[in-house]
């Protein structure tokens, strides 16, 4: 009963992931899901942690230190007391050491201050970085969504137009079986609807390849059930813009995040200079420590000495008698863990300065080197924003450029459609020859298509002059 029931959860689950995995997907969906499984954009976001953890390393470097240090040994032979510095001769003898210190600097040259803004200054570079990375990609599928639409329209245009030559093979079939047309505009007719066949399998084909190009961009495992929505989209405006080039530009530059991570970056090497010129100030520190420690060779009397009688001392007095002297007998043990380590307590405070004096010249080059860094810095942000005006005016002209073909080709169109509906009427009634027909067919088909190439490409230029402005990339 529990397999059953297992089964039926399992089968279920299948079919609404693969209902949910069929499902249409929009262009916010596309560029949201993009974003989440993006390999690049999940390795900038582990670049902006390790900016972070870096950071957070730096603040850090303002507490002080605090270490602790516990030792303990065994010595056999003649060795030398730590705690009374002298020398002793015995069996293996313990000895421990105990101890914590501590050390601040109360002066450096600001240098760890300087690191610490450094340090924030490239954690906001690196989050620009991966908002840039973001830009780039929702910019990306956006094109890719739009090729797919693209690529779908020019395939319902050439069924369209394959159903209407079918239609025209069988007039045609007629007016042959009856004689009113030769056999050969039968035949010319029917290379033209082969013709039109092969344009609507090259027309699959370019969706499949456009269908592909964006499943690869999501980073999907195939691209079998996918499918995207497809919103009306109408033609925007003729009127391209209400602005200029250099407008755009001046609303860009104060958000695109090439442009802000670029001038972070600029900061950031402003304090490597004054972090490079700290080498030049005094140090100043403050150290203290505080511990103890036991021996073994440590021995302390126990009780009072016991006369024991006189003994010769080795001296012999002038008449040649020999010289006693009294003897004692004591008793010692090993000093106590508690009483050394009471006894043997330390305490140091220092204060200590150091002035660098001279460094190898490596001071006066760590400075070169800063300033050398805030120039080029300064160099790619002046690089960056030249770009930027770069893009943006290349972005303006193509969608005016853009305007003007979509202008032109709807002109074409229509012209074509009117004349090929003369030229349709007149072939009707066998006024002129199949070629002819096929001529203006193949010329609507094609100013058609150049119409729908224009009208997507200048969507597209659109959508890049919004998304300078600060718009959102939607359709």
């Amino acid at each position: 009963m529990r397999i059953f029931i297992f089964l039926i959860w399992f089968l279920t689950s299948v079919a609404l992931f693969s209902q949910e995995k069929d499902k249409p997907w929009s262009l916010q969906q596309c560029i949201e899901y993009a974003l989440q499984h993006n390999i690049q954009v999940k390795q900038n976001l582990l670049n902006q942690k390790l900016s972070e953890a870096t950071l957070l390393q730096n603040k850090a470097q303002m507490l002080p230190s605090l270490s602790g240090s516990i030792s303990n040994s065994y010595n056999n032979g003649r060795k030398v007391d730590p705690f009374t510095n002298q020398f002793v001769t015995g069996d293996w003898t313990q000895s421990a050491n105990f101890s914590l210190s501590t050390s601040v600097t109360l002066f450096g040259g600001f240098q760890t201050l300087n690191t610490i803004k450094q340090s924030k200054y490239d954690l906001l570079a690196s989050r620009e970085d991966v908002l840039k990375m973001q830009n780039d990609i929702s910019l990306n599928i956006a094109s890719a969504y739009l090729q797919i639409l693209f690529a779908q329209e020019l395939l319902a245009s050439a069924q369209n137009q394959s159903e209407i030559t079918k239609l025209q093979v069988e007039r045609t079939q007629k007016l042959v079986d009856v004689g009113n047309l030769p056999k050969g505009n039968l035949f010319d007719i029917q290379a033209q609807l082969a013709s039109e066949d092969l344009s609507v399998v090259n027309a699959e084909n370019n969706l499949s390849l456009a269908s592909l190009n964006l499943v690869q961009m999501l980073n999907l495992d195939t691209v079998q059930g996918f499918s995207i929505v497809r919103p009306e989209i109408s033609m925007p405006t003729e009127v391209i813009l209400n602005t200029t080039s250099s407008q755009i530009y001046e609303t860009a530059v104060t958000h695109q995040p090439e442009i802000k991570s670029a001038e972070f970056k600029l900061r950031s090497s402003e304090k490597g200079i004054a972090i490079a010129k700290a080498g030049i100030y005094p140090r100043l520190s403050l150290s203290a420590s505080y511990g103890s420690g036991y021996s073994g060779a440590s021995k302390q009397l126990v009780g009072l000495p016991a006369f024991s009688g006189f003994i010769p001392n080795g001296s012999i007095t002038s008449a040649g008698d020999t010289v006693y002297e009294p003897a004692y007998n004591t008793n010692y043990e090993t000093t106590p863990f508690k009483t050394q380590t009471d006894n043997n307590l330390n305490r140091s405070v220092g204060f200590y300065l150091t002035v660098p004096l001279f460094s190898n010249l490596q001071t006066y080059t760590a400075i070169t080197r800063a300033k050398i860094n805030h120039e080029n810095s300064a160099l790619t942000l002046q690089m960056q924003k030249d770009n930027l005006r770069k893009t943006i005016q290349q972005a303006f002209n193509d969608a005016s450029s853009s305007l003007k073909k979509y202008q032109a080709s709807r002109k074409a169109v229509d012209a074509m459609e009117e004349s090929f509906k003369y030229m349709e009427q007149k072939y009707n009634v066998g006024a002129v020859t199949t070629t002819e027909y096929n001529d203006a067919k193949n010329k609507l088909t094609k100013a058609r298509s150049d119409l729908l190439q224009a009208k997507y490409d200048y969507v597209f230029k659109l959508k890049v002059l919004d998304f300078y402005q600060g718009k959102p990339i939607t359709l």
